[in-house]
Order: structure tokens, then sequence, then C-alpha cells
């Protein structure tokens, strides 16, 4: 029995040193395709990249956070790792590649790397020395330090309120998001489950901490579900969801839920910002930050999650929300 503890021991994985990967990239110019239209409601499309590596490990983006540099950012993916890559621009301020991107795996409690159904990570948050990162099939939100997640084991697993046993396998917290300091929520975190649903048919959802700490829905419109969120400086909050079926195909929207809306018990609802089909510039689209732009302007930066998949698309997109 001791020999077989050691055996199985040297078979478990150990984590790889930080691994620097190069990435090419391709210029998406329109958005709605066949057609150069820019303003798309209130949302304008500034441009975007289709991006891939060598490097098989460069799938499945779930979810992305930017720093305040508005340049570079964390982003965890499905498969079990870190992504840490600066976006490029050209002469015009769009878009046009990443550079210094790394890969790590995302370390368990024990400090070694997990399977993918133990590290399936789905939603990313970024505060106060923290990486803030949820879980599904294995559902859980852990927190690792920042600077230092890449390398770093989780130094503590947070409540996330909702109990586990409502939590479908692979469709749990898909968003883990940080709210604005001084916004309605006063800088709380918040989660959202993809498709895990009430006795109402809405998605579950909790505020994990404060004054308002406790659980509320999201009202699902079908046959949408959640993949990520993020909030405006003003403390609304935006959330973005994806459809799918054989029939009709890949589709997304982003909804605008006002923040001071969001409390214990509530089933919050808001208006559609953007749609959009097959008939645009879209796959799988799983990530939504919200950072400053070049300019000033409020950007919001779309990612998408391409399965590890030949006949999909690692994609990143850029708006310019105007007033």
């Amino acid at each position: 029995m001791l020999a077989a503890s050691f055996l199985l021991a040297a078979a478990l994985p150990v984590a790889p040193a930080s691994t620097d990967i190069r990435i090419t990239a391709r210029s998406i110019t329109q958005f709605r395709t066949g057609s150069d239209e820019r303003r798309f409601g209130s949302l304008e499309f500034v441009g975007g990249i289709e991006f891939s590596s060598r490097d098989a490990r460069l799938q499945s983006l779930s979810s992305i956070r930017f720093r305040s540099d508005g340049r570079s950012f964390v982003s965890v993916l499905d498969t079990g790792n870190w992504l840490t890559a600066q976006i490029d621009r050209d002469a015009e301020g769009r878009i046009d590649g990443l550079s210094q991107a790394t890969l790590n795996p995302i370390l368990l409690a024990s400090g070694r790397a997990g399977s993918k159904s133990s590290t399936d990570a789905e939603g990313l948050a970024l505060r106060g020395g923290q990486a803030i990162v949820s879980f599904e099939q294995q559902h859980r939100v852990d927190a690792y330090p920042d600077p230092g997640f890449e390398t770093s084991k989780p130094s503590k697993t947070i409540s996330f309120l909702i109990p586990s046993r409502e939590l479908r396998r692979n469709a749990g917290m898909e968003t883990v998001v940080a709210s604005p300091a001084d916004g309605p929520l006063k800088g709380s975190l918040l989660v959202v489950a993809e498709r895990s649903l009430d006795d109402s048919g809405n998605m579950l959802a909790a505020i994990l901490e404060g004054p308002l700490k406790g659980q509320f829905t999201v009202v699902r419109h079908d046959p949408y579900d959640a993949t990520d969120g993020a909030f405006l400086p003003n403390g609304d909050f935006l959330l973005l969801e994806r459809r799918f079926s054989f029939l009709g195909g890949l589709g997304m929207r982003i909804r605008r839920i006002k923040g001071d809306s969001i409390r214990p018990g509530a089933a919050v609802d808001g208006e559609v910002l953007l749609e959009a089909d097959m008939g645009y510039a879209i796959d799988n689209m799983e990530g939504l930050d919200v950072l400053p732009g070049p300019d000033g302007t409020t950007r919001l930066i779309l990612v998408s999650d391409d399965n590890g998949n030949f006949f999909q698309r690692n994609m990143m997109l850029e708006f310019r929300l105007n007033p």
C-alpha cells in the first residue's frame, strides 16, 4: 500500500514552469458580414482580431480581465490554464495583435495542476491583490494571490451562497465579477450561473459579501444562457449571453442591468444593448470586460471560447459605448 501511494503521487501532474508563447493575429474590420456598418444601437464596433498559436494550449478562453493600464490582461481557460498577455494597437488605435503571452496551469490546493473536471475555470475577477476564479463541475470560488497566481495555490475558498445541489455540472457559476467600490454594491463580488435555474426558470446568482449579501436571480430569456459579465463605471452590470442550437447556430447578446436593481431576493432584467447571430463576426463568445479606451471612452472587449475545435475561432472584439 505504501509503495502504491508513492506511485500514485508520482503520477499526479506537477505544474511546469511559465511558458512564453507566440500568438499570430488577423484583423477583423467588419462586425456585420459584408457591411461596413459600425453603429449597433449604443455600441460602436471599433475592430477585432482572430488569433491562434502553434501552442495547442491556447484555446477555450472563458473570461478576461484587464489591468488598470488598459493593455495588459489576465484570462482563464476552461482547460485549467492562466493566460496573461497584452494587446497591441495600430496607428488608428485598433487592436491588431497580442504580445508577451504566457500560459501557466491553474493550481489546486495541493499545489499541483488538476484535471479538466477539477480546474474547469469559467469566471475571473481581479480585486485587491487577488485573482478570484469560479469553477464548474467541481463548483467553487477560489482566491489566488495577485501578483503570483501563476505559480501559487489558492489562498482561500470563498463561500458562494448558492447551494451546490442547485448547480448543474456543466452550467454552474460562469461569471464572477467585482463591482465598483463606489457603485451600488460597494465593491462586492457577484456570481451568476450559466443555466442553473430556480423554479421560475431564472438563472441563480448571488452577492457574496457586504451589507447586500445574499441570493438573487437573473431573468432568463430562452434560449440564452449567461457566459460572463462586467460592471460599467457607474455601477450598471453588463451580462454577456450565448445561445446555440443545431438549427439556429450560434448567437450572442449583451444585456445592461441597472446596478441599483441588484438586491437579495430580486429577479433582475435589463435592456438588450447588442444581439448578433452567425451573420456577424462572432463565435462562442464567453468573455467580457469593460475598460477605458485610448481616447478615454468606455470600451467593451469580448473574447470567444473555441473549445479546442478546428472549426471554431479564438476572437477578440472591441466596441465603444456611446452615450
